[in-house]
């Protein structure tokens, strides 16, 4: 083989290599639906019923947390924590107080790590199952949903959720409040109170630094949705109130997906 020959070649390989590289190592990702279809991903529930479920991520704080307890128990009112589990041995008294009074503690990793295109199969998996395994040890017990921080999906993160008994949960995309960027008070409120209808999940976070924004917001939209005849239920109730015919639909789209 002549030296063009043999540039051509190692040209072809070195496409060749970089291409079978990225095909393995960029995360493939699919649309809303096709997670949905196959009951590995939950962004809100249809149900006929007046249930709202609020989500906090990336506790517990020592100031914001205990605030947002004593809010919830004011009306009657469970939540959802998606906490960050590298914070929750420190603050292993709330984590604990948030079970006692009947909320539900869920899995948002251990470091709060993104799972973008540059983070390793072995990272994501460590991640969600040092998390598991902390949130399991301190409060005694397990909840069924893994949220990725920043919500990023992919069938990477759905594959590594589902190996360690999790399924992914989102929030509904018109309850997104943006509150980590302490949008003020008022805009929370209305984003949250004018949207709400049935089968909502709430996205909010209770540590978020230098702001109480969450806080006071929650102190408004409590009162006006209860008013509205709406009551605050834990992620797994609100799947649990999902409506019968839907129930049905999805039994039969998994019977053909088989």
């Amino acid at each position: 083989m002549g030296s063009r020959g043999l540039i051509i070649m190692c040209c072809w390989l070195a496409a060749s290599f970089t291409t079978a590289f990225q095909f393995q190592e960029t995360p493939k990702k699919h649309d809303r639906h096709y997670y949905e279809l196959r009951g590995e991903a939950v962004w809100e529930v249809q149900t006929d019923e007046k249930l709202i479920a609020f989500t906090f991520d990336d506790g517990p704080s020592a100031r914001s947390t205990p605030e947002i307890l004593d809010l919830l128990a004011q009306y009657n009112a469970k939540a959802t924590f998606f906490v960050v589990a590298n914070r929750i041995e420190k603050y292993s008294d709330i984590v604990k107080r948030e079970v006692a009074e009947g909320h539900e503690v869920a899995n948002h990793t251990f470091n709060h790590v993104f799972f973008d295109r540059n983070v390793s199969n072995s990272v994501i998996h460590k991640e969600i199952a040092e998390a598991k395994q902390k949130i399991e040890e301190i409060t005694g017990t397990s909840s069924p949903w893994f949220r990725p921080p920043g919500g990023f999906i992919s069938d990477r993160v759905i594959q590594a959720a589902s190996n360690n008994g999790y399924t992914v949960l989102l929030w509904s995309w018109h309850q997104d409040t943006k509150d980590w960027r302490s949008p003020g008070v008022d805009r929370i409120v209305r984003q949250v109170v004018n949207n709400a209808r049935g089968g909502d999940i709430v996205l909010m976070h209770d540590n978020v630094k230098g702001s109480s924004q969450t806080y006071q917001a929650l102190k408004k939209i409590l009162p006006e949705l209860q008013a509205k005849g709406f009551r605050f239920v834990t992620v797994s109730e609100l799947v649990n109130h999902k409506r019968r015919d839907e129930v049905n639909h999805f039994q039969e789209l998994q019977l053909e997906l088989e």
